[in-house]
Formats: C-alpha cells, sequence, structure tokens
C-alpha cells in the first residue's frame, strides 16, 4: 500500500480558507472605514427629501463655500504642478550637494501639522508682518483672503506632484533627453517630446491627489481664513460652522457636494485610464 503524493503548494501561494479570510476582511475594513461613512452622508443630506437638501444649497454661504473652494483648486493645483515638475526635474536630472535635504524639505508638508502651516503663514504674511504690512497698505491683503487660502493649501498639497514623479523620473534616466539634445532638439522641446510623454501618467495621479486634497483641506485654511462666511469660508469650514449650529442637513448636503467632486475626480481618473490603456501599459513596462 503506497501513500497517495503530497499535493504539491508553492510557498507564495494562500491555501482557499486564508484567502477567502484576507478578502473578506479587506471588504470589511473598507466597508467600515470607506462606504458606511460616505452612505452615512448621502443618507443625512437626503433624509428630508431632495427639496430640503437643495433648498441648503442655493443660501448664499453654501454657494460662496463652493464657488471658493473651486477657485482655490483652480490656482493651487496648477501652480503646484508647475513647481512638482520642476522641482522634480531639478532633483533627478542634475546632482548636486544637498539632495537629500531638498528631498526632505519636500516631504516636509506631510510631517508638519497643517495647523502649523497656517500659523506660518499668518505670521510670515500677516498684517503685523512687512511683507504682509505692505500688501495691505496697497490694499491687497494675503491674510484673511484668498491669497493666503491659496497660499497655505499650496504649501500643504506641494509634494503630492513632486513625490509622484521623482520615482517615475528617476527610473527613466537621462539617456532619451541627452539623445534629443544631441540631435539638436532645444530643451523646451526636449522636456515637450520626451520626457512629458514618459511622465504624464504620474503626473495626472499627482495632479488628482493635490487636487483632493487642496478641496478638502482644513487645518491651514481654517487659521489664515478667518472663517469670515461668505468671503473666506470653503467648503470644509462651512461644513464644520453648520454643523456646530446643529443645522445637519445643510453640513450633510454641502459634505454630499464635496464627496461628489471627488467622485468626479476619481471617475475622469478611471476614464482617462481605460481610454488610454495601451498608453499606460507602454509606460508602465518603460
Amino acid at each position: 500500500m503506497s501513500d497517495a503524493p503530497a499535493t504539491w503548494r508553492p510557498a507564495t501561494e494562500e491555501t482557499p480558507v486564508v484567502r477567502r479570510l484576507l478578502i473578506g476582511g479587506v471588504l470589511v475594513v473598507l466597508a467600515l472605514l470607506l462606504f458606511a461613512p460616505l452612505v452615512t452622508v448621502f443618507y443625512e443630506a437626503l433624509r428630508e427629501g431632495w427639496w430640503k437638501a437643495a433648498s441648503s444649497l442655493a443660501d448664499p454661504e453654501g454657494i460662496s463655500a463652493i464657488r471658493l473652494t473651486l477657485t482655490v483648486a483652480a490656482i493651487a493645483v496648477p501652480l503646484n504642478a508647475i513647481f512638482g515638475v520642476a522641482a522634480a526635474w531639478f532633483i533627478t536630472k542634475y546632482d548636486f550637494r544637498g539632495k537629500a535635504l531638498l528631498l526632505t524639505l519636500i516631504d516636509l508638508p506631510f510631517s508638519v501639522s497643517p495647523v502649523v502651516v497656517g500659523l506660518c503663514v499668518v505670521l510670515t504674511f500677516g498684517a503685523n508682518s512687512w511683507i504682509g504690512g505692505m500688501m495691505v497698505d496697497a490694499g491687497y491683503p494675503i491674510v484673511f483672503a484668498l491669497p493666503g487660502i491659496v497660499l497655505a493649501s499650496m504649501i500643504v498639497t506641494f509634494p503630492f506632484v513632486a513625490r509622484e514623479l521623482i520615482p517615475v523620473m528617476i527610473e527613466q534616466g537621462r539617456a532619451e533627453e541627452e539623445a534629443a539634445l544631441t540631435l539638436g532638439a532645444s530643451g523646451w522641446r526636449t522636456f515637450f517630446t520626451v520626457t512629458l510623454p514618459n511622465i504624464r501618467w504620474a503626473l495626472l495621479y499627482g495632479i488628482l491627489l493635490c487636487n483632493a486634497r487642496a478641496m478638502g483641506e482644513f487645518g491651514a485654511v481654517a487659521v489664515v481664513s478667518g472663517k469670515i462666511r461668505g468671503q473666506t469660508a470653503t467648503m470644509p469650514i462651512t461644513i464644520e460652522m453648520l454643523y456646530n449650529e446643529y443645522l445637519s442637513v445643510a453640513a450633510f448636503t454641502l459634505a454630499a457636494v464635496l464627496a461628489f467632486l471627488g467622485f468626479l475626480t476619481l471617475g475622469l481618473k478611471t476614464f482617462l485610464e481605460i481610454r488610454h490603456a495601451d498608453a499606460l501599459a507602454a509606460t508602465r513596462r518603460h
């Protein structure tokens, strides 16, 4: 009587039971931490009917908060995209002393509290500072106005684009750019025809992350904005003020709009991935 041969299983392959437990655990965590809060937000917003939610959005404070949030994102995100590309290019294409220090400084907004960032902006550009005093005298205040909100949002969201681009540009190397320059291409033409096509997907991801954080930023903006209703109150700040005043329908409706903007950004990313799947796969293989 011979023993049956043992079933061979790769060391990196889990058993069906373990696989189901892992998948089930991930789904439970996602349901509790992501889907349940989102469902709660939309349920609370529509609990008293569509008309009540729509009328709360028609309030001048809500309209002002939505307009201000979109304006801040429309200014801060493109500027951070430009600065992020420039920083990634400088770090990956040149060798110099202090590169590690520069990388650390780029990551600084990740480790510093947004409240501290907002306080630094107030101390540097407030009415009592040299720069802020001159701007106030000229009639263009920075703190408690749109420029301060944009500046604080840019500082908080600055690392996203650069940190997405740096690994891709390091892997890409310098050979293609050097070849283009050797063939007589100018620096700008080399960037637009060689570098940008290779980094466009990483740049897109960085812009999406930057946009989501800029629209949802609370701590730094709360410090520099002064929370002036209808003027410097963004959507997150207005949601907090409405909720503290027990205006739950208005607060959750505005929160649902903010979540919808996030879904819209995610949907745009997914659409671009599906539309340009072949180009994306080629970029990843590269």
